[in-house]
């Protein structure tokens, strides 16, 4: 670690002094590592060269997670390196791996500088759903770092599982997310992530799309329809939908019509895709 009164070790006991009272002089960044990680020691001398280097425009605080487990767990850290940037006892930003010298400025350049607040519409919520599109890793260990401190809090969970949803597999995290807490305004959102898991239901391998590819009958085109739907294929799936209701009309009254309702429940009932499509079917079926 550099020789810096900037570069400090932190720990469970110096926490609440060090990061959360240090916050409102100047931004902190943590740094969760530990000796053994490889892109740990590669991450390691920027950020301590950037440190000494902006002289007090930035603490930061390194955490050895082999150490401070007990911290590293508070803020639900999955791989390392974990960065953190803490402004006003708020976190701001923060990244997971190793990134490159040019981008780490910038990252260090957004902070602001030292005595002036960030944007008071930067909440941590803000923060983790701004990051939803261009870093999904990092947005799920910012609304972990939520969670971490209200494990209840509605938009963390519906924004975790929003993620986690992104990754085959974590249909039961997703489920645990979105269950037992009163979500309040965040309710309409929760509901749209349960109907995306019960479209979900249905094996979707590429070995379960490829057994009911090319379908030719009304009842293969709503297999497939069902399996598209569950992969978020969800034009695809509508498409299909009209093709089988095409081939047999009372199928589409009935079968086609209640799967097609489930898909409008994700994308939106009345979105305009929705209500082309509503039209679609009820044109071909009255």
């Amino acid at each position: 670690m550099a020789a810096s009164s900037w570069v400090v070790e932190g720990t469970m006991e110096n926490f609440q002094q060090v990061v959360v009272d240090g916050s409102r002089e100047r931004p902190v960044v943590i740094d969760f590592w530990a000796p053994w990680c490889g892109p740990c020691r590669a991450l390691a001398p920027l950020l301590e060269k950037l440190a000494v280097e902006k002289d007090g425009e930035f603490l930061l605080v390194k955490v050895n997670t082999d150490e401070q487990q007990d911290l590293a767990q508070s803020f639900q850290i999955e791989g390392i390196p974990a960065v953190f940037a803490v402004r006003d006892g708020k976190m701001v930003n923060s990244f997971t791996g190793v990134m490159p010298e040019e981008e780490l400025r910038e990252f260090l350049a957004s902070l602001g500088p030292v005595g002036v607040a960030p944007p008071p519409e930067l909440t941590p919520l803000e923060v983790a759903a701004g990051l939803e599109a261009t870093d999904p890793a990092a947005a799920g260990t910012a609304y972990r770092a939520m969670l971490a401190t209200e494990s209840h809090d509605p938009a963390a969970r519906v924004g975790l599982a929003r993620v986690v949803l992104l990754q085959p597999g974590r249909e039961p995290e997703a489920r645990a997310l979105l269950t037992g807490v009163d979500f309040g305004d965040f309710s309409p959102e929760a509901q749209r992530l349960n109907a995306v898991l019960g479209l979900r239901d249905v094996p979707h391998a590429d070995a379960d799309l490829a057994a009911v590819q090319p379908a030719t009958t009304a009842e293969g085109n709503l297999a497939l329809a069902r399996i598209l739907a569950a992969r978020g294929d969800y034009t695809g799936a509508m498409d299909t939908l009209l093709a089988a209701a095409d081939d047999d009309r009372q199928l589409g009254r009935t079968t086609v019509r209640e799967l097609m309702l489930k898909v409008f429940d994700v994308i939106g009932v009345r979105s305009p895709q929705a209500d082309d499509y509503r039209k679609r079917l009820q044109k071909l079926l009255y």
